[in-house]
């Protein structure tokens, strides 16, 4: 049975306005987190079990204290907004707090990322965690959740993140968020759909972010 998690924001009061009467649409800027401190690459090379124990330390960990921080232009580009949106995940939660510089970070588990459930392979096959990365991901996109939030459940999440983002946006201000890549490019497609055109892609490298404007 898949396990279900809850989407509800910890914090949101409504952000008051003088003119309930908005014509102007914001923008939605999508942002990766920064460099965690868990690097993928390190072994020793991990079972499947030892990786899904992994993945679940990965959840959990904070970014790398390394001196890094947002661009200029990522500064630049959401200092109107008048709070930063994150997932419940530390690394996502701290990327905020850097890009927020003092405003208000709400949280919310809906942009949390997408599971990763290694295939149930014996021992025998032991890799390092980037590499699980990749077959975990292909094993998941053909079908495999492990228990774990399936392809089909994620998408309809994505459908429902994406609202979230463009009803901040269609009330007149700039819609952020920091969050992770493959959640991040599975709300694209949403967004596209909703009539949301990408105006700026900077990739999908740490802290890296991506501008969506509404089409007319």
């Amino acid at each position: 049975m898949s396990q279900k998690t809850d989407h509800s924001e910890t914090t949101i009061p409504p952000v008051s306005r003088a003119n309930t009467q908005v014509s102007k649409v914001g923008r939605i800027i999508i942002g990766r987190h920064g460099r965690p401190d868990k690097d993928r690459e390190l072994g020793p090379r991990l079972t499947a079990t030892q990786y899904l124990a992994w993945w679940a330390s990965y959840e959990e960990a904070s970014l790398k204290d390394n001196g890094q921080g947002p661009s200029k232009r990522l500064l630049e580009e959401t200092g109107s907004a008048p709070f930063i949106n994150t997932s419940i995940r530390p690394r996502a939660i701290q990327t905020a707090q850097a890009i927020s510089q003092g405003r208000e970070v709400r949280q919310n588990a809906i942009f949390i990322e997408a599971p990763l459930p290694p295939p149930n392979w014996p021992d025998f096959w032991r890799f390092l965690p980037k590499r699980w990365n990749v077959i975990s991901r292909v094993s998941w996109c053909f079908g495999f959740s492990g228990g774990q939030e399936s392809q089909k459940e994620a998408r309809i999440r994505a459908d429902e993140a994406s609202d979230v983002l463009i009803a901040q946006a269609e009330s007149g201000h700039d819609s952020v968020l920091a969050a992770h890549g493959w959640f991040n490019r599975m709300m694209r497609p949403e967004l596209k759909r909703k009539g949301w055109k990408c105006t700026y892609d900077g990739g999908d490298s740490y802290w890296s972010f991506r501008i969506y404007e509404k089409h007319s």
